[in-house]
């Protein structure tokens, strides 16, 4: 079976504070878009070993421990009686751009799974593992606009949608840790919760609705602020960097021209 494994944006993000376990307590509206990596999923016959594992695409060096595909299967063959399986991940959502590549590809396993286990988890279950697996991970079960909260795994519904509008994706290279990025910020709690604020009009959005993470992060590499102001100047309603970056996405009316400038770090365009 074929399943598709999507990145997501954040719509702001707000840093509140260090929790005790070294976790930061947050808020951020996490949207579903149009670029996905691309999982296969087949059961094996007769197999000595439990699971293959292959991956083409975008190259990234990970030890087979790290994988996040394999991490989710160790964790649901833990959990449940699992047939011998055949995973390859198409990988095209950049590694490390803040577009939840890594969490959506371990969720979409989960979820894989759990259609061929023996006997499926619950939904509050899947959940449950999900989040043992990564902040993220729970959003990418539903694959629909989420407000997320606490350290990731507390969701709710938000009044959102970017229907009939299109979404451009630019990734310049430059891979941020997400020690760096949140090194470099002050937690604080904003007079407004941004579930009022990302129920304005979206044409008061800019300057309104904030990722944290920008305030440093676009001082240290000016050619994200330079990318971000290109957006605008080709039309953007909203434009924003996505997680830690280095991933920034611009929300428009219609199909941008973009300068040739911008053109090259170009990794997705289309229907939001």
């Amino acid at each position: 079976m074929i399943y598709f494994s999507p990145a997501k944006i954040n719509l702001g993000l707000q840093i509140l504070k260090r929790r005790d376990d070294g976790f930061h307590m947050l808020r951020s509206v996490m949207y579903p878009t149009g670029l996905c990596d691309i999982i296969e999923i087949n059961q094996l016959s007769a197999e000595d070993i439990p699971v293959r594992f292959s991956q083409s695409g975008i190259r990234f060096e990970a030890d087979l421990e790290k994988n996040l595909c394999m991490k989710a299967w160790k964790l649901m063959a833990s959990d449940r009686d699992l047939p011998p399986v055949a995973i390859h991940l198409h990988k095209q959502i950049p590694v490390g751009a803040g577009l939840g590549g890594g969490s959506s590809n371990a969720s979409t396993v989960l979820k894989a799974l759990n259609q061929i286990a023996s006997s499926p988890a619950s939904a509050e279950k899947l959940a449950e593992l999900a989040a043992q697996l990564g902040s993220d991970c729970p959003f990418f079960l539903n694959e629909l606009p989420m407000m997320m909260e606490g350290r990731g795994e507390i969701l709710s519904q938000v009044n959102v949608s970017l229907d009939k509008l299109h979404l451009v994706l630019l990734f310049p290279g430059i891979h941020i840790s997400t020690a760096e990025a949140y090194g470099a910020v002050s937690p604080f709690v904003p007079d407004l919760h941004l579930k009022q604020l990302i129920e304005t009009p979206m044409d008061r959005w800019k300057g309104l609705i904030i990722n944290d993470f920008e305030k440093n992060t676009l001082i240290k590499y000016p050619l994200l602020l330079t990318l971000k102001r290109s957006l605008y100047e080709a039309g953007a309603i909203y434009a924003s960097m996505s997680g830690s970056g280095s991933a920034l996405y611009g929300i428009f009316e219609t199909p941008p021209k973009l300068p040739e400038e911008v053109r090259k770090y170009k990794i997705w365009k289309g229907p939001a």
